[in-house]
Order: C-alpha cells, then sequence, then structure tokens
C-alpha cells in the first residue's frame, strides 16, 4: 500500500497508541482520527512492509455517535499530530483509555479480568497543559509535529496550552537557528511563566524564572527548569492522595520512593510516617535530586540520594516497608521490579504513564509471587491517548502462579506496541 493510497475500512476497537484497529486485503491498518464502528475512508501515511500500516481517516461515511467536532482548528489528518482525541466526546476519551489500559493487563501482563475506570479531572478538556515544547522549522516559525513526521505545523494557539502560558506570543515571534522553545507555567499559577530556546547542543532561558515554585499537599515545592512536575495543575494532587491512600503508610513504617524526582511523594510519606519512622528518595537526575533536598529540608528522616535505580541499588536497600515505584515512559524493568520482589515491602505503589509497560511489569511481579490488589487510572492528559495509573502490588498468600503467558506475553503479530 503506497503512502497516498486510499482505503474504505471498517474500523475495529482502539489500540494503545491513539490510533484504532481496522483491516484491509488481510493486512491491519492502524488508523487515527476515528472512533471503532465507524466506516472511514482512510489515507495511507506509512506502509512498513509487513504486516501492517498506517494511516488517517479523511472522509468519515458512517460516523460514531461519540465523534464530536474538534475543537482545535489544527486537529485533523496532516496537521498537528499533538492530539490523538481532539474528534472523541469527553466520556468516550475516558472509555477509549479504560479499554486500552485493560486490554494491555490481558495481553501483556496475563491479567485478564481487571476492572477499570479512567477517572476525570477537574478543569475539563482544555487550558490544562502547563508545559508546552514546540519545534522550529527552517524559517525560524514555532509549532507542532505533525504524527510521525519531522514537518512542523505553524500553528497561532494551542487550545490545551493553559491560558497563564501565553502560547500565542511565543508562537507570533520568529526563532531563527533554534531547534524549539519551551514554555513552562506554574501549575500553582504562581511565579509567572518561563521561556527556553531549545538550541541544538545546549538551551538558554529568554523569560522567567529558572527555579520555579509548585503547590501540592498544601505547601510548596521547588521545580528547577528541567525537572520533572505532572503538566496537568490537579494531576499531583490527585496522584499523591492515591498513592497515599493505597499504601496506608503507618507512623514509624520505613519508605522507598524510587524515581523519587524532587522529592514529592517521599515529602507526603515522610508526613505520614513521622520522625519514628524514614524516607529514601532515589533519584538520579542532578536537577531534580537537588530540589528534592530543598523539599525535604524539612523532615530530617527523610534523606536522598542520587543513583540510577537498578537491580543493584534496590537489592542493596535496607529493610522498608512501603515503595513507591514511579518509573518514566519505558516502566522499571524486569531486573528492578525482581528486586523489589525479593525484598522486605509489604506493599508497592507503582506509578505508570504507559500502560504497556505496567502491564510487562505487573507480570514480573505477579511471576515472583506478588497480586494486583487495586488499580485506579486517571485522565491527566485529556484530548491526547496518553493516561495515569496507580497500581497497588502486594505479596500474594500462596507464591508465585504459573505465568500464563509464557516468553511468548511480550509479543503480538502484528501489532507495534
Amino acid at each position: 500500500m503506497e503512502p497516498g493510497a486510499l482505503l474504505e475500512v471498517e474500523v475495529g476497537p482502539v489500540a494503545h497508541g491513539g490510533h484504532c484497529v481496522a483491516r484491509h486485503d488481510g493486512r491491519v491498518v492502524f488508523v487515527r482520527h476515528a472512533l471503532p464502528g465507524e466506516r472511514v475512508r482512510v489515507r495511507v501515511t506509512e506502509d512498513t512492509g509487513g504486516s501492517y500500516c498506517r494511516g488517517d481517516a479523511v472522509e468519515v461515511l458512517r460516523a460514531s455517535p461519540d465523534r464530536v467536532a474538534p475543537p482545535c482548528p489544527w486537529s485533523g489528518p496532516g496537521r498537528c499530530g499533538g492530539c490523538d482525541f481532539q474528534h472523541v466526546s469527553a466520556g468516550a476519551q475516558r472509555a477509549l483509555k479504560a479499554f486500552v489500559v485493560a486490554e494491555q493487563l490481558a495481553r501483556l501482563g496475563g491479567l485478564p479480568d481487571v476492572d477499570v475506570i479512567v477517572e476525570e479531572l477537574p478543569g475539563g478538556l482544555l487550558g490544562w497543559r502547563t508545559r508546552m515544547q514546540f519545534a522550529v522549522n527552517r524559517r525560524g516559525m514555532a509549532g507542532l509535529r505533525v504524527h510521525r513526521s519531522h514537518s512542523v505545523v505553524p500553528v497561532k494557539d494551542c487550545p490545551i496550552a493553559n491560558p497563564a502560558l501565553g502560547v500565542a506570543s511565543v508562537l507570533s515571534r520568529r526563532w531563527p537557528g533554534a531547534r524549539g522553545v519551551e514554555v513552562t507555567g506554574s501549575a500553582a499559577g504562581a511565579g509567572g511563566r518561563s521561556v527556553r530556546r531549545l538550541g541544538h547542543r545546549s538551551s538558554a532561558l529568554v523569560e522567567g524564572p529558572q527555579v520555579g515554585q509548585e503547590r501540592a499537599a498544601g505547601r510548596d515545592w521547588q521545580v528547577s527548569g528541567g525537572a520533572f512536575w505532572q503538566v496537568h495543575p490537579a494531576a499531583a494532587d490527585v496522584l499523591l492522595r492515591c498513592v497515599l491512600d493505597l499504601l496506608a503508610p503507618r507512623p514509624g513504617e520505613r519508605c522507598v520512593d524510587l524515581f523519587g524526582g524532587v522529592g514529592l511523594y517521599a515529602g507526603a510519606l515522610a508526613a505520614a510516617v513521622g520522625p519514628a519512622g524514614s524516607v529514601l528518595c532515589v533519584e538520579g537526575d542532578a536537577v531534580a535530586a537537588a530540589d528534592a533536598v530543598v523539599n525535604l529540608a524539612s523532615t530530617p528522616w527523610a534523606s536522598i540520594r542520587r543513583a540510577a535505580v537498578d537491580a543493584g541499588l534496590v537489592a542493596g536497600l535496607s529493610a522498608y516497608d512501603v515503595a513507591v515505584l514511579d518509573p518514566p515512559r519505558s516502566g522499571a524493568g524486569r531486573e528492578v521490579c525482581e528486586a523489589l520482589a525479593a525484598g522486605p515491602a509489604r506493599a508497592v505503589a507503582y506509578v505508570a504513564c504507559d500502560p504497556a509497560a505496567l502491564a510487562r511489569d505487573v507480570r514480573t511481579f505477579t511471576s515472583a509471587g506478588w497480586r494486583l490488589a487495586e488499580l485506579r487510572a486517571f485522565d491527566l492528559f485529556p484530548m491526547t491517548h496518553h493516561v495515569e495509573c496507580v497500581a497497588l502490588l502486594v505479596p500474594a498468600p500462596d507464591g508465585p502462579p504459573v505465568d500464563p503467558l509464557g516468553e511468548a506475553g511480550d509479543a503480538t503479530p502484528g501489532h507495534p506496541g
């Protein structure tokens, strides 16, 4: 199927990655801008030469009742690739994400009966994002990339950007020689925005403070430029409450916060266990770890270790009762999960931004004799396919089960992941 070819297909279920699955002449077609149950005309955008190709729905022949008019004028086939679900009603977006999380847990995690509900956050579908990164084309114009492309679509604004970012003023000027431009604002609405020019080898602050302040759990947190903080204004509080509810840390307990960032979870755990307990925050990034030192200064029973999280580090930790695991999108990985499962914790709260990585790591825990006790999912990224999950993992009373997937569970023919 040459790029540009037109196909008429019946659209099947949503898949991980913001597209739906269709079939044409025995091959899988991953279709963007469509919905399950629709009949659409698809323009092929990419053909791998293998068992599948990719395409955009350019004409809807039979629409889903969940289809709505996209509120963004730059959304659609061949335009900005930042949002996957601009054409989907709010409730249907969350239902699609819930389906994907459940499907990944079944297919990669060997857990076919997990009931998933994606919870809505306050604030609605638009105006939530507090950090935006724009690409810059050869003419110095800032914009957003086409899906799976280096092409830059110049835009005048972004409807999902928080109004406090004032991105229209950044997009209206030229950025000659820049690779990109990043605009960051505080979710707490304090300190104004920061604008950073991204070069090919370095970056430079153009406007605003280098060190920002965020607010969560009723207190302020230092977050320097380059350190991670959730981009939805309500996310930090929502995730923090969820982690504490699931782990239920007790006074005097010992806690470990892995991939601890600026110390958000470590600070909350320290407040919960009190001076009779202890918290170790492990973070590999120098900037985030330095922020964590500042943020945890008022709780001397919380310590910070700047180190990469790997199996050797986890295996070498002293006794601890509960752990928080908040890895990057690629997940914690088999060795880290096995080391945690072999450790003394009574419970692990796993915060995950990728359902596939979560499912693979949950499978490692269950194969090592643990079980998934509870799962909550949150719509931290409206209009996109991304979803955040928090899983509670605890030792199973009966020991390790037989892995129903075996080593073949990581591969599905015709599915790119």
